[in-house]
């Protein structure tokens, strides 16, 4: 009977240790995703940026190797990330599956010159450097007009600065609210186990021999949570791998361990305090105050 009763009692501890260490990994997790998103909003800003281009329309006269041989110099040019020469006859194909293939019918001529599709480095998509880059762009002889979203960089620069400010507002909230759930799921468990505090106080153990257990209990609990957040980021990212490639490659291997170092940290720091503070309250507790 007493075997059995035993064996139930470590049913129910265990029990109770892996519902809390579910518990730890469901806000971990939460902590893992936003840190992730923290650490790589330079990367996210960046990946924004050089996806916006700039178009030059060169003048109709323009051959196609004088038009090469100006975007060989500009690929020289430490603003230029990317370029794409477009003919007369791509543009022509892409606006006829644009418009349809009897656009041309009100025009004598082709009116579609030769263009190039720049894309920039990320720290030059700013309002003044494309002013500036745009006027040294018109001053070549060869090129009619240069085009590009203006409202779109000025607002995207302003917004970005917004989002990096309210993802790090939310950072800082979800590692509160990862405080006082955790801190919440470790009280109940050491609560659950406020009789064997007391019956230990009583034959004259001390407050830190008290805690050892619990406090090694707590590093074991934090290190298996941590591991199962950092799994489901891995999981993912692994997702992201397959949907959305272009995601995935903003999130390099030493920011997901960066991410992973914060989930970490966040892990042990909140279990050993919480567990610390709470087996200090419960050993102050009177016999009377254990059952209520």
């Amino acid at each position: 009977m007493r075997e059995s009763q035993s064996h139930i009692l470590r049913r129910r501890l265990l029990s109770a240790w892996v519902s809390s260490v579910i518990s730890i990994s469901l806000v971990l997790s939460l902590v893992g995703v936003g840190s992730l998103l923290l650490v790589n909003t330079g990367r996210f800003s960046r990946y924004i940026k050089e996806n916006m281009s700039v178009t030059v329309l060169m003048k109709q006269d323009v051959g196609e190797n004088q038009a090469l041989a100006f975007l060989s110099e500009l690929d020289r040019s430490p603003y230029i990330k990317s370029s794409a020469y477009i003919s007369k006859e791509q543009g022509i194909k892409e606006m006829s599956e644009l418009l349809g293939e009897d656009f041309l019918d009100v025009f004598s001529s082709a009116p579609i010159p030769i263009s190039l599709d720049l894309t920039l480095n990320g720290e030059y998509v700013v309002r003044d450097s494309m002013e500036v880059l745009r006027g040294n762009l018109m001053a070549s002889p060869l090129v009619d007009n240069v085009t590009y979203q203006e409202g779109i960089v000025e607002a995207m620069n302003q917004n970005l600065t917004k989002i990096t400010l309210i993802l790090a507002g939310f950072i800082l909230l979800l590692l509160f609210l990862s405080f006082v759930l955790i801190n919440n799921t470790i009280r109940l468990s050491v609560y659950a186990r406020r009789f064997t505090i007391h019956t230990m106080k009583m034959v004259g153990a001390t407050k830190n021999f008290i805690r050892r257990p619990f406090m090694a209990q707590a590093l074991v609990q934090a290190l298996f949570s941590a591991l199962v957040a950092c799994a489901a980021l891995v999981g993912l990212l692994y997702f992201l791998r397959g949907q959305l490639l272009p995601f995935y490659e903003i999130f390099p291997l030493e920011r997901v361990l960066a991410a992973m170092g914060i989930v970490l940290l966040s892990g042990l720091v909140i279990c050993l305090c919480s567990t610390w503070l709470t087996v200090g309250r419960m050993v102050g507790l009177d016999r009377s105050e254990l059952y209520e």
